[in-house]
């Protein structure tokens, strides 16, 4: 009862605050960055741990470069991070890129030449592709794979938020 009175006081705060204390409670403690936010695995092979220290058991190992991992944590020289099946556990940040990636998460998902469904279809995406994000816009965003380049629709890649827009 005394933890439902002391969270509802909190939150009533908050919201009486406005968009910018809500802004302030949304970054990294370490880095000042917006959490959570997506990264990309820098090595090719990374081991996210139970816990920010390298004493910590291993959970899981990552073994393939670039795939998308959002972090939604920060310790130190640690990141807590989880992938589109949402495991994950603390990786140390030199394994990590700034580079923004997305996972093809639909199968045969159409690569169009501009961000509109009428436009000419260039390339069929498989599932579990990776590809580099260069553009997101409402709805779709622009692509690099492979030295292909296109525009998908945003719904059917994970690595980028429903309403994320960036150049």
């Amino acid at each position: 009862m005394k933890f439902t009175r002391i969270w509802g006081a909190a939150l009533a705060a908050c919201l009486a605050a406005g968009p910018v204390a809500a802004q302030v409670a949304e970054r990294g403690p370490v880095t000042n960055l917006p959490m959570p936010r997506f990264v990309s695995l820098k090595a090719n092979e990374g081991n996210a741990r139970r816990g920010p220290d390298q004493s910590h058991r291993i959970d899981y190992v990552y073994t393939r470069r670039d795939i998308p991992l959002r972090v939604t944590a920060e310790y130190e020289h640690w990141r807590r991070v989880e992938d589109s099946d949402g495991k994950g556990g603390w990786m140390h940040y030199a394994l990590l890129s700034g580079v923004r990636t997305a996972l093809v998460q639909s199968d045969m998902v159409q690569l169009h030449q501009r961000g509109d469904s009428q436009s000419a279809v260039t390339a069929l995406l498989e599932r579990g592709v990776i590809a580099r994000l260069r553009q997101c816009g409402a709805e779709w965003c622009r692509i690099e794979l492979d030295g292909a380049r296109g525009w998908v629709e945003k719904r059917h890649l994970w690595g980028v938020v429903d309403n994320e827009i960036f150049d």
